[in-house]
């Protein structure tokens, strides 16, 4: 009769913190996702002053840089294909930061749209990229890899 009790016991601990777990993670689904792409945010209707980190292609030709007060402000737009996000950064660009390449931005939208990064992450290949953004390209057909591949074999 007692191993019974400590059997019921300890199954009915088990799926009380099973349950437990599981609420945790549903109740933290939206911001267990660390990157969202322009689609994405367009989509869940992300609200000004949420932090979160932004993935994508920087669109070719939308580069501009603003010498404001002595600081420096680059003003660029990410894409993935189907939308698009304005980007304004304060500082100093990575080194590996071109036009076409992958890109990862943390910071906020502001009230007006516009993502303000605090800081950029320039990336040069899937290497280095957040699979969760590859992921999101590829299914939107702009990963670019998967461009120059089709290219090549309809060239052969």
């Amino acid at each position: 009769m007692r191993k019974k009790r400590r059997l019921y016991l300890m199954l009915t601990s088990i799926a009380v913190l099973g349950l437990a777990v599981l609420l945790v993670l549903s109740a933290l689904e939206d911001s267990i996702r660390l990157f969202y792409d322009p689609t994405e945010i367009v989509e869940k209707g992300i609200k000004p002053g949420q932090d979160f980190r932004l993935g994508g292609l920087v669109a070719t030709d939308s580069l501009e840089r603003h010498e404001i007060k002595g600081a420096m402000v680059n003003k660029f737009t990410v894409t993935d294909g189907n939308e698009t996000v304005d980007v304004t950064y304060e500082g100093l660009l990575p080194d590996l930061f071109r036009e076409g390449q992958g890109v990862v931005a943390e910071g906020s939208m502001n009230s007006a749209g516009v993502f303000v990064a605090t800081e950029v992450l320039a990336k040069h290949d899937e290497n280095y990229m957040p699979k969760e953004v590859i992921d999101s390209l590829k299914k939107r057909g702009e990963w670019q890899r998967d461009k120059s591949a089709k290219t090549k074999a309809g060239a052969s």
